[in-house]
């Protein structure tokens, strides 16, 4: 019966002692409840505080509810949206005053353009050489200066020449035969020493001159046989010169050459016979076709680089040898997605266009781009037809979208 009463008084010992351990710990767990729940507060109210506002168009303007911008009155947008999901909002005056304009995007032939440069040079076709015709000694040069301008027909240099003296006598020996005897054979001599000469470079009119003086000429003046400008003069008066001695060079500038360079991978886009456009420096404003007429068989030597040759027409002599001038070549790529070429923006991560979205926003997206010519991109992936892209103002719109995410990162930081 004592047993029975020790262990009623040790279980109601126990008891007592873990009850008291319980409430004896009571305080520190209350504690940390209310520790919890204050920085949890503190946590939300923090995230709250957090949330800002500003206008797209202004990224100074931040505030901590809704509204609307004081400056554009554009509605504000959070600070801390994810950049993709973050769009710019215009309205009809502001798209006005920013030259933001957009386009429905199609399909269609993109017309590549290519540029060569090139130089004026002479049609070496239209080239003349007047040489002397007979030996003898050069007595009078009419044109002494290179520039000089030459019509046909008009007298060029002026020969004494024995030979042609000579042959000048034969000729009037034979006409008297002719005038005083007659019968068919001194009439072929008579024209067998005029054929001589008129090979032997005189005029008919020199010819008929002498028939009717009687006399023979020991100076003959020679007639130029073709128009140009003189580019060179071999020869000096009192100079004696054999037969077929280079007297004059002619250039005739009525048609030019336009030789430009190219590289041999850009061989295809031409082909002979092909009428291109050409711009000569100086009179950009009139552009002329031409007619590609040679292809150089072979690289120049050391380099990929082919020739090309052009000829146009130069009426009027405007255009002088040696002027700067550009070879402009045009192909065609069909079925191919092409924007103006301001409507991509490029930066180091890639390049992009404005969308514009159902609700008037605009939105950026990247894209891949293929060829370009100096006004249009070709596009191979990123938009779609018959979707809305901006394509005067994309600059505009990044440069506020970089000043409105550089905003955003200094506020949350």
């Amino acid at each position: 019966m004592r047993e029975n009463i020790r262990s009623k008084m040790e279980t109601q010992r126990f008891g007592t002692t873990a009850w008291q351990g319980i409430i004896g710990h009571r305080p520190l767990l209350l504690i940390g409840i209310i520790l919890f729940l204050f920085f949890s507060c503190t946590k939300a109210k923090n995230q709250a505080e957090q949330v800002k506002y500003t206008c797209p168009m202004h990224p100074e303007i931040i505030r901590d509810k809704p509204g609307t911008c004081p400056i554009c009155f554009m509605d504000l947008v959070k600070v801390g949206a994810p950049p993709d999901e973050a769009s710019i909002q215009l309205n009809n005056s502001q798209k006005k005053l920013a030259n933001v304009s957009t386009a429905s995007v199609h399909k269609k032939e993109m017309e590549m353009k290519t540029i060569l440069n090139g130089k004026i040079a002479v049609d070496e076709e239209q080239t003349e050489i007047i040489s002397s015709r007979v030996e003898g000694r050069m007595e009078r040069l009419f044109f002494k200066e290179a520039g000089q301008q030459v019509a046909k027909g008009e007298p060029a240099y002026e020969i004494y020449s024995e030979q042609l003296l000579t042959l000048q006598q034969e000729f009037l020996m034979t006409q008297r035969q002719v005038e005083e005897l007659t019968g068919e054979r001194y009439e072929a001599f008579l024209q067998s020493s005029i054929k001589k000469l008129l090979l032997f470079g005189m005029s008919r009119n020199q010819i008929d001159l002498l028939s009717r003086e009687k006399k023979p000429n020991s100076r003959i003046s020679f007639l130029a046989p073709a128009s140009g400008i003189i580019d060179n003069i071999a020869v000096r008066e009192g100079q004696y010169v054999s037969e077929g001695s280079a007297l004059y060079r002619l250039q005739n500038i009525d048609k030019v050459w336009v030789e430009a360079e190219l590289y041999s991978s850009e061989g295809s886009i031409a082909k002979m016979g092909d009428r291109v456009n050409v711009r000569v420096n100086g009179f950009e404003n009139s552009e002329v076709q031409g007619k590609i007429i040679f292809f150089s068989p072979a690289l120049r030597q050391g380099n990929q680089i082919l020739t090309l040759r052009v000829q146009i027409d130069n009426p009027e002599r405007k255009f002088i040898p040696g002027m700067q001038a550009n070879v402009i070549l045009f192909r065609s790529a069909k079925n191919k997605i092409v924007l103006p070429l301001d409507a991509v923006v490029r930066d180091s991560y890639g390049n992009r266009v404005w969308v514009q979205a159902g609700d008037g926003s605009f939105k950026m997206r990247m894209v891949t781009i293929g060829e370009e010519t100096a006004d249009e991109i070709e596009i191979n992936r990123g938009v779609e037809e018959n979707e809305t892209v901006v394509v005067t103002g994309a600059y505009l719109l990044y440069s506020e979208f970089v000043l409105k995410r550089d905003q955003i990162d200094i506020v949350s930081n």
